[in-house]
């Protein structure tokens, strides 16, 4: 076997950060050695290994050599033994953002979070402007650019924010799939709305502000009927199975996807990342209490794409990361979630009820 690390000794037509094998290996041997590579990234180990593995009789004739990289990033649902991508608790590999502290999504304890008076309702400016957007499959998710005509302010924030690009992240044919969780329950979607402060004019410069980035986040539930206000996302994904698939919305506005504004004043606020490489800490979150209805068949529509690799694009959501110590607070209006076994208990109470020995 020759082992090859770009910018070290691989094949000159090979991207950064890809590792180039001779032949085939096992899926455990592949394994063990990048586990080897993350404990000792240093040429000296690539040398050795070179060397104690360019024994030519093991190399199989007419076997295709086998290129993977150790910088691609993928879900969980997207790895097999064949595809050793990076997966979520393996993304500082990718990106050593990633491994940072204030990190995204988070689990909500609503009885840990503490209420904060300045969580006042948000201003929503122009979110009723109608637009033509162009929804695409980027190879990891869907994503729909905005104009920046769009903004939020109030809602606690320090400045007012400009719209930019909406996306979403959902689980397997209607299961499980949102990021964020709440009190250990995970919707079955979840939407980002993605906005920068108002006075930057691209989203990489508005990452390099701790404050730069505001991110609405909405959940889904599960509905008896179609959500028609959805027709134009749910029909365009017909247009865009595959990776870089793009295509024209039919008129839309931010406003018909999310509920009313008299249902958006209850909320989650904490600090926190994006939730792809590369991670970056410089989003302030606004997790929204009330979800959004869909039908199962318009849930399993988005199962229906393809990731870039050409598999399912299923559980595209990065596990809760530990808080760390930071403060998760609430709106006026939130609602602490008891327990039901808690639940039980105070209503048996205050009935009279006893418990049975």
């Amino acid at each position: 076997m020759m082992v090859h690390v770009n910018n070290l000794s691989s094949p000159k037509c090979l991207p950064p950060g890809l590792v180039y094998f001779q032949y085939p290996l096992s899926c455990r041997s592949r394994r063990k050695w990048l586990t080897n590579m993350a404990k000792k990234p240093s040429s000296d180990f690539l040398h050795k290994h070179r060397v104690k593995s360019s024994y030519q009789s093991n190399n199989r004739a007419g076997d295709p050599p086998r290129i993977f990289s150790m910088a691609y990033w993928c879900y969980q649902s997207q790895f097999t033994c064949d595809n050793e991508c990076n997966v979520p608790d393996k993304w500082n590999h990718a990106n050593s953002n990633c491994a940072g502290k204030h990190q995204s999504p988070i689990n909500v304890v609503t009885r840990k979070t503490l209420k904060d008076e300045r969580l006042t309702n948000f201003q929503f400016d122009n979110y009723q402007q109608i637009f033509r957007g162009t929804i695409k499959n980027n190879g990891h998710s869907v994503q729909v650019g905005v104009p920046h005509l769009s903004t939020i302010s109030g809602g606690g924030l320090p400045t007012s924010y400009k719209a930019v690009q909406f996306h979403l992240h959902w689980g397997n044919n209607g299961g499980p799939g949102s990021e964020h969780t709440i009190d250990g329950e995970q919707y079955p979607m979840e939407l980002h709305i993605v906005h920068m402060k108002h006075h930057y004019t691209d989203l990489t410069t508005a990452l390099s502000d701790p404050e730069g980035v505001a991110v609405l986040g909405f959940f889904y539930e599960r509905s008896n009927s179609g959500n028609r206000k959805y027709d134009p996302i749910i029909n365009a994904l017909q247009s865009i199975k595959t990776t870089n698939g793009n295509t024209s919305l039919l008129p839309i506005s931010l406003a018909q996807l999310i509920p009313s504004e008299q249902n958006l004043t209850t909320y989650y606020r904490y600090k926190g990342s994006l939730t792809t490489p590369g991670c970056t800490e410089a989003v302030i979150w606004t997790l929204f209490e009330n979800p959004i209805p869909l039908s199962i068949d318009q849930l399993k529509a988005f199962s229906e794409l393809k990731f870039n690799d050409g598999k399912p694009m299923v559980g595209t959501f990065r596990p809760v990361q530990p808080l760390n110590g930071r403060q998760v607070s609430r709106s006026v209006g939130a609602v602490i979630l008891a327990s039901s076994a808690l639940l039980v208990a105070t209503i048996a109470t205050a009935l009279g009820l006893s418990q049975p020995n």
